[in-house]
């Protein structure tokens, strides 16, 4: 790979972190922009990283960090909408904001991260904002990569956190009867993904869906979360609507742990789709969360 200067808006995040940790071992100069941007754990070349506070919905801040760079990646998301902050804000607004001052700036290659199943005609207005970004991005910066990652785990992750969560409870609530498929994505294989983006010139303007090596129903992976924590729980299948209602009534909180959008998102499978572009069209053989998970045990912060 070519040494690139190489700005990772969300270089702070858990996605982020992995792709700036990447980028610098491959020989990149990169800049961690985000609004509070920490120290990227990359203590072997950390020469090699500068830390930008940008606000990506700020024009001026986006085009200043954006001044001299040969490549981007965005990798800014938010989950959960706040009174002040909505979906559309960061994937539908900030993310044209990039591409625009990308292209604008003469930026040569833009990487923009979205997720599998995005559709404009989804009832999750996360989903909807995420296709909607896709559209601005693409109209923006048409040679933008897009990548299209399942659901994340690794080393402090989210997704394994809660799963260790549920399976703590004396009773164990499943999404309907716990059938959605779920494709789980190593956190590393996605930022290496985006580095193999960055340079293969035949990624360009290319959507790639990026699926774990193997596809599990949600009641799989609470089972082999209890089977390593050596926990033995029962089951109980809770309909959707119910989750919903719950939902609802969450709402009211600062920070509901709930919401309406993540119970429509376990309604339906997160999974590659056929014809898509994969993981195996940027040379890259994907790891297996089940093969992992016993490492992952070891560890009190991942599992």
């Amino acid at each position: 790979m070519v040494q690139q200067n190489v700005v990772v808006f969300g270089g702070s995040g858990f996605l982020g972190r992995a792709i700036v940790q990447r980028l610098v071992k491959a020989g990149n100069r990169t800049v961690v922009a985000a609004r509070h941007p920490r120290v990227a754990r990359c203590p072997e070349a950390t020469g090699a990283i500068e830390h930008r506070a940008v606000d990506v919905r700020d024009d001026a801040s986006v085009a200043r960090v954006l001044q001299g760079a040969d490549a981007a990646v965005n990798a800014v998301s938010l989950y959960v909408e706040r009174r002040d902050l909505r979906f559309a804000d960061i994937h539908v607004d900030a993310a044209e904001h990039i591409a625009r001052l990308a292209s604008q700036e003469g930026v040569k290659a833009l990487v923009h991260v979205s997720g599998i199943g995005v559709s404009t005609d989804s009832a999750s207005a996360y989903v909807r904002a995420r296709a909607h970004g896709e559209q601005a991005v693409r109209e923006a910066f048409p040679q933008a990569t897009i990548l299209r990652p399942s659901v994340l785990f690794g080393p402090e992750d989210a997704f394994l956190a809660n799963l260790k969560t549920i399976t703590r409870l004396p009773v164990i609530p499943l999404f309907g009867n716990g059938s959605t498929r779920l494709q789980p994505v190593h956190v590393e294989d996605a930022a290496m993904a985006v580095a193999r983006a960055l340079e293969t010139p035949l990624a360009t303007g290319q959507v790639f869906e990026l699926g774990g090596a193997n596809v599990y129903r949600y009641r799989e992976l609470l089972l082999a979360v209890m089977e390593h924590a050596g926990r033995h729980r029962p089951l109980l299948p809770v309909p959707f609507e119910l989750w919903k209602l719950l939902a609802a009534l969450m709402s009211i909180l600062p920070n509901p742990p709930l919401t309406h959008d993540q119970v429509i998102l376990m309604q339906e499978d997160n999974v590659v789709g056929d014809g898509a572009n994969t993981f195996k069209d940027l040379g890259i053989e994907p790891c297996d969360l089940m093969a992992m998970l016993p490492r992952l045990a070891s560890s009190d912060t991942a599992l």
